[in-house]
């Protein structure tokens, strides 16, 4: 299976501190991969790298054979790639519906003078666009929502949004920080289902960044441990679960409690 995405020796440096250090990566097409790791172990800001939200100060991030080295979050955008965020960052004073069709503002044609001189090429493309965006809304379960205020629909139905609005400029890559934080049991296996199907039902590629165990060792396919920056694991879920460097990067040098990792993925949410 050809990558998708492929890091190669990537740092990024805030001062003195290096938060990612040499990191190769590479993400199969049509794969659900995860990067896990303690807090502060560089995830997110490889998620950032990635996004051009960090220019990375060494190596080279190559997307479907495009270097996103330089490139600014807008321009990679438009390459495929959207992303979600840790912290849920919704327009939570326009509704659903309008969330979605400004994650389509990167793909659209038309300019502000075609909506404000009524064309008829404008409203036939704001006519498709939300047309796409009610489709979204069903897609991701929040049918009969468009109209809803993002700030007033539940923390799972705003999670479920944000997917919407990142699936809107129909990405290649969906990258998800933590998709299932904060989610009640219920909230976190409906969660999990649907990335499942995003994948096998569309074929985008996914990245999770999560903290989640069941969630990870029940959905990926590959995982990438990090700490400190540093890559120190990457294989299939089982040998990640019993991995001493990946249980002593979690608990600490010589802890017993490793059965917090060994988790039976047949019972994964």
């Amino acid at each position: 299976m050809a990558n998708i995405l492929e890091a190669t020796n990537v740092t990024k440096r805030f001062g003195g501190l290096v938060a990612v250090n040499r990191l190769s990566f590479s993400i199969p097409a049509g794969s659900i991969v995860s990067i896990i790791g303690p807090n502060g172990a560089g995830k997110t800001t490889f998620f950032n790298c990635i996004t051009g939200f960090y220019q990375i100060d060494d190596g080279d991030i190559i997307f479907d054979g495009v270097s996103l080295k330089g490139r600014s979050p807008d321009k990679i955008t438009r390459l495929g790639i959207a992303r979600t965020y840790q912290n849920i960052r919704l327009f939570s004073q326009m509704s659903a519906i309008e969330n979605i069709l400004a994650g389509m503002e990167p793909r659209l044609h038309s300019r502000w003078f075609g909506a404000v001189l009524g064309l008829p090429g404008t409203r036939a493309e704001e006519e498709k666009a939300t047309e796409e965006a009610r489709q979204l809304l069903r897609f991701v379960g929040l049918r009969g929502k468009g109209d809803s205020l993002a700030r007033n629909l539940p923390y799972g139905d705003q999670r479920r949004l944000e997917i919407a609005r990142a699936l809107a400029g129909n990405p290649k890559l969906l990258l998800l920080d933590e998709p299932t934080a904060g989610m009640n049991p219920r909230e976190t296996a409906e969660t999990t289902d649907f990335i499942r199907n995003l994948r096998d039902e569309i074929g985008i590629t996914i990245l999770l960044i999560e903290h989640d165990m069941r969630v990870v060792m029940g959905i990926s396919e590959d995982i990438t441990v990090l700490d400190y920056g540093e890559k120190i694991a990457q294989g299939e879920p089982a040998a990640i679960q019993s991995n001493p460097r990946v249980i002593e990067a979690y608990l600490g040098r010589g802890a017993a409690g490793a059965a917090h990792l060994m988790v039976d993925t047949t019972e994964a949410a």
